[in-house]
């Protein structure tokens, strides 16, 4: 049985070059790595290192065994965060998205102790691998994920719209398209996840201007002419509900393109749909039509 600590020796060796490097790396003496390095090469039984007067480097039979020193460690850390992410787990609910809607929607429920949301938006390719790390319980996307691991459940529809200065020829109509929507200024918030690519290439001619502050941004759509987008779930502006009825200066209109709706699908580990089943049957019970 190799020492864990003789591992990490080889691997910072590996990493920095040299004796000195490695011992400063992991706080220790040089003698001490000599002597640790040594020890590792009696327990592997070859030659690791080649040694000079004035230089060590390690043997191409060294290298592969740094390289798999390397990956035994990192292999070693993920399973203690599994672990430990599982015990979580067991107690907590943790939920994330990749789209901005569905953490409206679980607003309500990350007051509960036994419920946490993470308000940033996850990339959509760390699905798969923050579920099975047991890191979150139910991630929320607009993928459906087809895994021998995984599930996903549709729990409604999210539909985008428009919202227009009354006074445009473009909002004398029940709903409206994208391709009518070319050349305009719109006002974006910045984190929108799969919203934002679909925009940009469904109107290629508009101009975006994406906003990082809600607050600057809320101010902006108060109190300009710029259009703006929402949805059924949530408006993809800085306010908590939707603008209000009174807002005689504007006209909200659907987009009737396919790609305007998005299914909202909640994935996660097949062998934990008892434990999540509950909160996404009461979010399918209250997701807003469209």
């Amino acid at each position: 049985m190799l020492d864990n600590y003789l591992l990490q020796e080889l691997a910072a060796f590996a990493n920095t070059g040299t004796l000195a490097k490695t011992a400063e790396q992991l706080h220790v003496t040089q003698p001490t790595v000599t002597r640790g390095l040594q020890k590792l090469e009696t327990d592997f039984g070859v030659q690791l290192f080649d040694r000079q007067p004035n230089r060590i480097s390690l043997t191409v039979t060294g290298q592969l065994a740094a390289k798999k020193a390397t990956d035994l460690l990192q292999a070693n850390q993920d399973l203690v965060t599994t672990i430990r992410n599982f015990d979580n787990s067991q107690r907590i609910l943790r939920l994330a998205a990749t789209i901005p809607g569905p953490l409206i929607l679980l607003a309500p429920y990350a007051k509960s102790e036994q419920v946490k949301v993470d308000s940033q938006l996850l990339p959509t390719d760390k699905i798969k691998t923050a579920l099975t790390s047991h890191h979150y319980a139910i991630i929320f996307s607009n993928q459906e994920i087809i895994d021998d691991q995984l599930s996903s459940q549709s729990i409604g529809k999210e539909q985008l719209s428009v919202h227009l200065n009354k006074f445009m020829y473009q909002a004398n109509q029940a709903s409206i398209t994208f391709a009518e929507l070319k050349d305009l200024s719109f006002i974006v918030l910045q984190e929108i996840g799969p919203w934002r690519r679909l925009i940009q290439e469904a109107i290629p001619t508009a101009h975006f201007f994406y906003q990082t502050q809600r607050d600057a941004f809320s101010e902006i759509t108060q109190y300009s002419d710029f259009p703006f987008f929402s949805t059924n779930i949530v408006p993809l502006k800085p306010t908590d509900q939707r603008p209000s009825a009174t807002d005689n200066n504007r006209v909200t209109l659907p987009i009737t393109d396919p790609s305007a709706t998005m299914t909202i699908y909640a994935t996660y580990l097949t062998s934990e749909q008892a434990q999540v089943s509950p909160l996404i049957t009461k979010l399918i019970e209250t997701f807003p039509t469209a």
